[in-house]
């Protein structure tokens, strides 16, 4: 009795790990299928601006918070007026607003350094009123530009 019941177990297990290998074989050839469709994600013009306009911002930031000479006002901000949108018609009167305050603050900082962290926050927030109104994942990202 005791073989017959060590023979039925020792069968059991041969035949659930036989069938969890071809499942997995399925899944392999499913998950084969489905990468062949994957899709690379492409930035926007005006999300791939951001992007760039977030790392000049962090380094603005530095040499703010560390007393170092500002530089010039990088001109390439002023093409978020004309970049592409992910979606076309986020860029409506609003949006044209806040990228117009956001530019006026970011060129104050240049122009006047004596003020530099005060015209910084105000930039960053230009961009967090936008982005709570039109796209509000990047918002914890973009706090952490305030300079305290």
């Amino acid at each position: 009795m005791k073989h017959i019941f060590i023979v039925l177990f020792s069968s059991f297990f041969f035949f659930s790990c036989n069938t969890k290998k071809e499942e997995l074989g399925e899944q392999k050839t499913e998950n084969s299928a489905s990468s062949e469709e994957f899709e690379m994600y492409e930035m926007s013009e005006m999300a791939a601006l951001m992007e760039q306009m977030y790392v000049d911002n962090e380094r603005l930031k530095d040499r703010i918070i560390k007393g170092d000479t500002i530089g010039k006002f990088p001109q390439h901000f002023t093409k978020i007026h004309e970049a592409v949108l992910t979606d076309d018609t986020d860029k409506d009167a609003f949006f044209k607003e806040q990228a117009s305050k956001f530019i006026i603050a970011q060129e104050l900082i240049y122009k006047d350094p004596k003020n530099a962290k005060e015209h910084f926050n105000n930039g960053i927030n230009a961009c967090i009123e936008c982005h709570k109104v039109k796209c509000g994942g990047p918002i914890p990202r973009i706090k952490k530009l305030y300079i305290n």
